[in-house]
């Protein structure tokens, strides 16, 4: 997820499409489904063939090239930018908005959660993640910047 947080340190949520407590951006990957297309992949925007799993072995180093959909903010002066890396899908801390034709409570994803037992059994993906980053596994986000006309 991408993120912004207030001066005091407080995030700041945005209207989505359904879900009022949206952050900035998001993006989801299943790592077993890590295979590019390079043909059709941008610098910006991987592009995933889903063509074929590719399960992971424990205690191995994956890289991933995970897409943050697009989105256009101005962040004020003073506001900070964050990205924050999980296992599951993001959970606004306060009150989760609900809407009567959907089951399930939306809480910063809409009702589109990834906790369906049948896809994602506990047994396979239940378990610990680790992320490798330093010197020999460098990380990067893409940002554009389109600095304020003064």
């Amino acid at each position: 997820m991408l993120r912004v947080f207030d001066p005091k340190g407080r995030e700041v949520v945005f209207q989505g499409a359904l879900d009022p407590h949206t952050p900035i951006g998001q993006g989801w990957l299943r790592a077993s489904n890590r295979k590019l297309d390079k043909r059709l992949s941008l610098q910006y925007r991987p592009y995933h063939t889903h063509d074929r799993k590719q399960p992971l072995k424990p205690g191995q180093a994956y890289e991933l090239d995970v897409e943050i959909w697009p989105t256009c903010i101005v962040v004020p002066k003073g506001y900070r930018i964050a990205l924050t890396l999980r296992g599951k899908d993001y959970e606004y801390e306060g009150e989760a908005a609900t809407l009567s034709n959907m089951k399930n409570p939306m809480r910063g994803c809409g009702p589109f959660v990834h906790d369906d037992e049948t896809d994602r059994p506990p047994a396979v993906f239940g378990g610990k993640v680790t992320l490798h980053m330093g010197p020999k596994r460098q990380s990067h986000v893409l940002l554009p910047v389109i600095p304020a006309k003064k």
